[in-house]
């Protein structure tokens, strides 16, 4: 009995510890085709395993001149985008960054994006680590041409 007790408490902290994730959780990755020297946007969902409120601050990419935070909503009748100074993480939160809303910009592609490229774009975070992320380019459909 003894045995039994200690084997179901030693299965159940195991399959405990295989559900826990920690850090910043990325997925959903994918980038918007595009050519040489003009922009793209980078799209994912992040969640905050941390346990503490964190800020994704920057990005960064080798692929082009520049990467920003950006921001589409609709003023109006109007989509709007700006540039985001960071972007709160609150524990357990889950941000998506889509089409029409948060997104990663990248500013003048140093070469043209085609569908399944892939592009490398780094995530710069206040406290965490920064998180490499491998990004898939797709086709622009009617549903997410607003970035």
């Amino acid at each position: 009995m003894k045995r039994t007790v200690i084997l179901l408490l030693s299965v159940m902290f195991l399959l405990g510890a295989c559900g826990n994730k920690e850090g910043m959780e990325v997925s959903d990755i994918w980038a918007r085709t595009s050519t040489q020297g003009t922009n793209s946007a980078v799209y994912f969902v992040i969640q905050n395993h941390t346990g503490m409120t964190d800020e994704l601050i920057g990005a960064a990419s080798d692929s082009a001149e520049a990467v920003e935070i950006h921001e589409s909503r609709m003023e109006g009748d109007v989509m709007t985008m700006s540039r985001v100074s960071s972007v709160v993480l609150d524990p357990a939160a889950k941000v998506e960054f889509t089409p029409g809303g948060l997104h990663i910009m990248l500013v003048n592609l140093k070469q043209d994006l085609k569908a399944g490229d892939e592009i490398q774009v780094t995530l710069q975070f206040k406290n965490s680590p920064d998180i490499t992320l491998t990004a898939t380019a797709r086709e622009a459909t009617e549903m997410n041409m607003n970035n």
